[in-house]
């Protein structure tokens, strides 16, 4: 049944691989059993056994050609700054080489393959494969297998080779990025607050699920972000995204740009000014009595554990957690009485700690299991009193079971610090209020004051591509930059030491650790882990959770540098 393979067409990289034919019905007065009487092929006489045409396979191969009117050669369009191919109609469509996305596509282009070909007859498409070009050939090769049938009860199978040849062609996208003014909608995020720590969570959010896609350019000013979308889709889109991540609220303002009274046609330019709620990880707040009521008669004295869609509160004396819609939050905004500043945080030395065993309060809402295991009293001293004075302070701390004697954590200093709210004036005048909360343990090189601390962690964060707005060159950026490396510096001191935090974010490994690794060996990798280990005392078996380790860190291998910067290492 297989004919001889052999070029049938001088002009065509096509190749006839195999002939299938219909077994011909017996003939009249013939048994089951009896032997079939071959005839001669028609053409060449060799003997085989008969079929409607009468002729051989290498025969009927070389006299019809079932490629005919398929084209063997198309040309794809691709945009060279967001490699995306043209499928049709102005759309654009984003796959990988070699990809089932990519074969469709170029399926598509093939003309001849759907329906009849230019002679009438249907062409019937049974496999299609890719072969192998260099990479930067801008050719790609994909062999066709069709067949057809060629006379009454014959069908015939050939294979091809169709060529496609890749030209470079902007999208509608990247044109409008090289022109003035080609902006649709704005998004413009704002915080009031004199840090940009939610800003870099925020960014590594937008990092992580792709959000930032489709943005035509991106620019950073000291209180926010904006972000130019070429259409009110794409703005939808991402300001969705928002709503999932921060609480927010919105307001939306057009602009006309141009209008034609006979056709009713306006073009507007959207502004949509986001505004994310002032209150940031580990800011202390102190809350109305009706608030802390209505959130499960929560204590007054309460610390932003983390930010989300969601306002998520914990009360760092009982592990009692809450959370506050930011509808709520909206209603009747809230400020914070210390914010978590560097400069509002204090340095202590943990000396010792205890459990703690809480009693049931049928009035509040009970503290879960995971977070009453978590409580411990632990004894601190302030880093710069050793030597000085033996003023010590016992209080419980919702971090007291990371704690070991030795370490270093950071702290309010109650007794010391100014607050905003009369309320919390008072409250702690009567006695009312703790003298030390402390917010979170420091690793590494930071809580032994190294002078390169930061430049020895072990992952690095990759950033978004922005702009530098015209306001902040000027003659004060040295200092806002000076501003911003501290606001980056307490930003990773956070992600050291929150797991739940490090969830919604990408680490990657630290050119140092790659270093180590290849000097010392898996020794020197899992070197970082000994901190958390090294403990001796019988009181504290419970392992450090937060701890950054190797196995949550991804490799820094980036495919391609996109429109985001290449990573840096996160003390650089």
């Amino acid at each position: 049944k297989a004919a001889t393979e052999r070029p049938i067409h001088p002009t065509r990289n096509s190749y006839c691989t195999s002939a299938t034919m219909e077994d011909p019905m017996l003939p009249p007065g013939a048994t089951a059993g009896g032997t079939m009487v071959n005839v001669l092929c028609c053409m060449c006489g060799v003997p085989i056994a008969p079929n409607p045409s009468n002729t051989c396979a290498s025969c009927l191969a070389s006299k019809a050609d079932v490629t005919r009117g398929i084209s063997t050669e198309a040309t794809l369009h691709q945009c060279r700054g967001c490699q995306r191919w043209h499928k049709d109609a102005g759309k654009w469509l984003g796959c990988e080489l070699e990809s089932r996305e990519l074969m469709a596509l170029c399926l598509a282009k093939v003309s001849g393959l759907s329906g009849r070909n230019a002679s009438g007859d249907k062409v019937r498409l049974v496999d299609a494969s890719w072969v192998w070009t260099e990479p930067h050939s801008m050719r790609l090769k994909v062999r066709l297998t069709v067949q057809k049938e060629v006379q009454a009860g014959t069908i015939l199978q050939q294979s091809f080779i169709v060529v496609f040849i890749v030209r470079n062609q902007q999208c509608i996208e990247c044109q409008a990025e090289f022109r003035q003014g080609s902006w649709k909608s704005l998004v413009q995020v704002r915080q009031r607050v004199n840090h940009k720590r939610t800003f870099l969570y925020l960014e590594q959010l937008i990092l992580k699920h792709g959000a930032h896609r489709g943005c035509l350019s991106i620019e950073t000013f000291r209180d926010g972000m904006d972000f130019y979308f070429p259409d009110r889709g794409k703005a939808a889109r991402f300001i969705s995204f928002l709503e999932n991540v921060v609480p927010i609220k919105t307001k939306v303002s057009k602009k006309l740009i141009s209008t034609d009274d006979k056709s009713n046609v306006s073009n507007y330019k959207y502004t949509n000014y986001v505004e994310i709620c002032p209150l940031c990880k580990d800011d202390l707040l102190y809350l109305p009595s009706k608030t802390a009521r209505n959130l499960g008669n929560i204590p007054r004295l309460v610390m932003v554990k983390n930010i989300s869609n969601v306002i998520q509160l914990l009360d760092p004396l009982s592990g009692q957690t809450a959370a506050m819609s930011p509808e709520l939050f909206w209603r009747d905004p809230l400020r914070p009485v210390i914010t978590a500043a560097r400069s509002r945080l204090t340095r202590y030395i943990v000396l010792g700690k205890e459990a703690v065993v809480l009693e049931r309060n049928v009035s509040r809402k009970g503290t879960s299991k995971r977070n009453r295991n978590k409580l411990a009293a632990v004894t601190v001293a302030k880093e710069e009193d050793l030597g000085i004075n033996d003023v010590q302070y016992e209080e419980r701390s919702h971090v007291g079971y990371l704690m070991r004697s030795g370490d270093v954590c950071e702290g309010y200093d109650l007794k010391e610090l100014q607050f905003v709210d009369d309320d919390a004036e008072e409250a702690r005048s009567a006695g009312k209020l703790p003298d030390v909360i402390v917010v979170r343990k420091l690793y590494g090189g930071v809580a032994t004051n190294e002078a390169d601390a930061a430049k020895k962690r072990i992952f690095r964060l990759q950033r978004l591509d922005v702009d530098v707005a015209e306001s902040m060159r000027s003659r004060s950026a040295k200092k806002d930059q000076e501003m911003e490396d501290m606001d980056e510096e307490d930003f990773l001191r956070e992600v050291e030491a929150d797991k739940e935090m490090r969830i919604n974010m990408n680490l990657y490994k630290s050119k140092l650790l790659a270093k180590k690794k290849e000097s010392e060996g898996e020794e020197g990798a899992s070197g970082s882990d000994a901190e958390a280990k090294s403990n001796n005392d019988d009181d504290e078996e419970d392992e450090d959770d937060q701890q950054v380790k190797i196995d949550e860190l991804l490799d820094g291998l980036v495919l391609n540098d996109g429109p985001d910067k290449p990573m840096e290492d996160a003390g650089a």
